[in-house]
């Protein structure tokens, strides 16, 4: 799709908008009451538009995160579809930039609809345009930092719509909160039920290791981040000390 007459780019469509959560989500670090996205589209000759959506965190990156996309679309109008060598090209523009921060987010926003625009061109499936097959996906249901009670509650909503996982936020003040939070978490929606938890790395990989002992008695599926996302030696140090899986990548930049 790289040759002269393949599709090419014709403009980008950018909107932010700010979308209020149903229940806020609470977490560690605080409350979440609104879903803050960009909603991209690239426009091509080929009369396909492709579409991508992407979370900037708080509502203040909002504009600027737009902003970028809008900027970078001189740097690509014109140009084939051809998400690998897109990439590639903004890659370079933006070496000695780097790729992390809003750069990052606003590159990926373009990335992810040149390749469903790519997908709708050829009529597939974004998942068969990489060469896999559809399957199924298990999902798990968010539980917010909410307290035994409220934890419990909506730990047995998910239970009641038939999903099979739930992952809770904690890192209250003392280990035993977070335990007293997964035990009637267990006990409200049975043995069968995945738990995993998430501190959104509330903790120094000291403090991380001495709650992961007294949980890894807790028979959890894993624990998300319990530290600083890019503190790959104190996850490392974490990883070793606990019996319980340890996630984390969801927020490193790459």
């Amino acid at each position: 799709m790289s040759g002269a007459s393949s599709p090419r780019i014709q403009g980008f469509k950018v909107r932010a908008v700010r979308v209020p959560m149903a229940e806020p989500h609470q977490t560690a670090s605080g409350v979440i009451t609104e879903s803050p996205l960009v909603l991209t589209d690239v426009i091509t000759d080929a009369g396909v538009t492709g579409h991508s959506m992407v979370f900037t965190y708080t509502s203040a990156a909002l504009k600027p995160t737009a902003d970028l996309i809008r900027n970078f679309e001189a740097l690509v109008k014109g140009d084939a579809l051809a998400p690998v060598d897109v990439e590639q090209k903004l890659a370079r523009r933006f070496r000695l930039l780097g790729s992390q921060g809003l750069v990052g987010i606003a590159l990926a926003a373009i990335d992810m609809a040149l390749w469903d625009a790519l997908a709708r061109l050829q009529n597939v499936s974004l998942v068969r345009l990489l060469g896999c097959a559809e399957k199924p996906v298990r999902p798990y249901g968010a539980v917010g930092y909410d307290g035994v009670e409220g934890s419990v509650k909506v730990a047995e909503r998910w239970a009641k719509r038939g999903i099979t996982g739930i992952k809770a936020k904690i890192g209250y003040s003392t280990v035993h909160e977070d335990v007293a939070v997964v035990r009637a978490m267990r006990k409200a929606v049975g043995e069968s039920m995945a738990i995993m938890v998430d501190y959104n790395q509330c903790l120094t990989p000291v403090e991380a290791v001495q709650r992961l002992r007294v949980l890894d008695d807790e028979g959890l599926t894993w624990v998300e981040e319990p530290t600083l996302a890019h503190d790959y030696a104190g996850h490392a140090l974490v990883a070793r000390e606990a019996r319980t899986p340890i996630q984390c990548g969801e927020n490193w930049w790459g």
